[in-house]
């Protein structure tokens, strides 16, 4: 069963900040990446962007364009689909929802 929050939820972490979906991606992003075993450096050439760019993603410090998700997903051998795992838009309650992600 899937349950979905709202953004306005606190977030696992127990603190009082809620928990986006930028910072769901930005997770997700992470946890693909080291699970391939590469770094942020050479994710960035594997998709022609720089490490910091790589890194504003991982840190919910930027939302990726469409072409940039599209080549983050090739690059790591998954979809675009898996990597905004957990977020979606409640279009009846207009806003957007973000699961919890599962332990690490």
């Amino acid at each position: 069963m899937c349950v979905l929050l709202s953004v306005e939820r606190l977030s696992a972490r127990g603190d009082d900040r809620t928990v986006t979906p930028q910072e769901r991606f930005a997770h997700n992003l992470r946890r693909r990446r080291v699970a391939v075993g590469i770094s942020q450096e050479e994710l960035g050439e594997r998709t022609e962007l720089h490490r910091t760019e790589i890194s504003l993603l991982e840190r919910a410090g930027r939302e990726p364009r469409l072409a940039t998700l599209l080549k983050l997903a090739g690059a790591l051998g998954t979809t675009p689909n898996s990597l905004c795992e957990g977020t979606g838009w409640d279009h009846v309650g207009r806003r957007f929802t973000v699961e919890e992600p599962t332990a690490d």
